[in-house]
């Protein structure tokens, strides 16, 4: 990230939330995936945590079932993932108590995906600027299939991320 801190604390959160998961992939579970979106009203960024065994696999930044993950609402501060005991924990210290809290999830993120890590540093660049991905938001237009949008729009410049293992359902 970049060496001058953003004033919005909301900002920071959200970029040491995406941090977290660039831990989790250093420490060798790179099939850890995100699924970025928005809140209805726009005010506040989500961000549900998953395995690639439930990302789409024409669509790498959607999920096939939301419930199969960890989510996190900008709308909780920073208690990350409802954890009181997390509110001054760096992006390290949370990916560790990702793992110890969420096993069976992290158990299903393990091994390599070097295209979808690498993918997620450049994705890391545009947040470090503010700019989140969107892969959902009630006002979700119809977007160019190139690109991801983030919090910029729609031809964000982010390459959309590769795809999952997980075929459509009705629920994403």
């Amino acid at each position: 990230m970049s060496d001058k801190r953003d004033k919005d604390p909301m900002v920071r959160r959200y970029q040491r939330l995406l941090l977290m998961v660039h831990e989790l992939h250093k420490r060798g579970y790179q099939r850890i995936r995100i699924m970025p979106g928005a809140a209805p009203s726009g005010n506040y960024g989500r961000c549900v945590i998953t395995h690639i065994g439930n990302i789409l696999k024409k669509h790498g930044a959607k999920c096939k079932v939301y419930t199969d993950g960890a989510l996190y609402s900008t709308a909780d501060s920073n208690e990350y993932f409802g954890w009181k005991d997390a509110k001054q924990d760096t992006a390290r210290q949370l990916a560790t108590k990702f793992i110890e809290r969420f096993p069976e999830l992290v158990k299903k993120g393990k091994g390599s995906d070097w295209e979808y890590a690498g993918w997620y540093v450049e994705m890391l660049g545009h947040a470090e600027r503010g700019h989140f991905p969107v892969a959902f938001a009630d006002w979700y237009g119809t977007p160019d299939p190139r690109w991801l949008p983030t919090t910029v729009g729609f031809e964000s410049g982010l390459p959309m991320p590769p795809g999952g293992e997980a075929e459509p359902s009705d629920e994403c």
